[in-house]
């Protein structure tokens, strides 16, 4: 029972180090699928007192994908109700050009700020609307929410990884004397300290593919999909190959280390 109870104990503490892993790896998904999104519905105005070629813009900076003249029919209208088709032709050749910019990802802070000085260095351009304001809050909650989860999964690694280590202590003293017995006899150390490898071995693959089975159901689980779809973003929650066997080297490292040091330590005392 106390054997089943040892073996329970690093295995739910391993998985809690593979859940907080595969959920940073979800949210850190969300954010870029997200900021694709953004990217789509976020755009800079240019305003030019000349007609420019949309690839003379496009040079201006690697990070504007393509370049969308705005028609001044919407506010020549407004203002033409009394006017002569004269003075109308007149002032859309006084008016300004203004050009809608969008850009190939979601740029950071500093992205848009170089965004705009490129654009003002041009001598046609006089005015840039990058929304600056706006952005900076979207880019900055992002940023806050994905680094409150790195925080968490660093804790709950740090935190996890001294009860395994806790754990695997516990195992080694109470195959101490066998341990000592067989060195006495001249076990190689790799042969006396087989127990403890192979538990530290075996629970990392229990708890690899319960993490497995929990990732593989949550992945296609309605609520879940639901609140991913309800924020307009479709991403892979679990990855079946790539994600599992980052799991299982991760849980199979983590134990072979802490198994390694714990047979250091004693080697050490002896």
């Amino acid at each position: 029972m106390k054997s089943v109870k040892n073996h329970l104990s690093l295995v739910i503490a391993l998985l809690s180090i593979l859940f907080s892993m595969q959920v940073f790896f979800i949210v850190d998904r969300s954010i870029e699928a997200y900021k694709v999104n953004l990217a789509s519905s976020y755009s800079v105005i240019a305003v030019s007192k000349k007609p420019l070629e949309s690839s003379e813009i496009v040079k201006i900076n690697k990070i504007i994908s393509s370049v969308q003249e705005l028609s001044p029919d919407s506010v020549i209208k407004r203002l033409s109700s009394d006017m002569k088709n004269t003075n109308v032709e007149l002032l859309k050749l006084t008016l300004p050009k203004f050009y809608k910019l969008s850009l190939a990802y979601y740029p950071t802070s500093e992205e848009v700020k170089e965004l705009r000085a490129d654009l003002l260095a041009n001598n046609s351009i006089t005015k840039v609307e990058d929304f600056s304001h706006t952005h900076g809050t979207t880019y900055k909650l992002l940023l806050l929410f994905k680094n409150v989860v790195s925080l968490f999964t660093f804790v709950v690694l740090i935190v996890t990884v001294l009860l395994i280590f806790k754990e695997l202590r516990i195992w080694q003293y109470k195959h101490n004397e066998r341990m000592t017995i067989m060195g006495l006899f001249g076990a190689a150390l790799w042969l006396r300290s087989a127990v403890l490898f192979r538990l530290a071995i075996v629970d990392a693959l229990i708890a690899s593919f319960l993490a497995f089975g929990i990732f593989f159901y949550l992945s296609s689980y309605p609520w879940v999909l639901e609140q991913l779809g309800s924020i307009g973003i479709n991403i892979v929650i679990f990855n079946p190959i790539n994600d599992f066997l980052v799991i299982l080297g991760v849980a199979i490292s983590i134990s072979i280390v802490l198994a390694s040091l714990i047979v250091i330590g004693h080697k050490e005392e002896a």
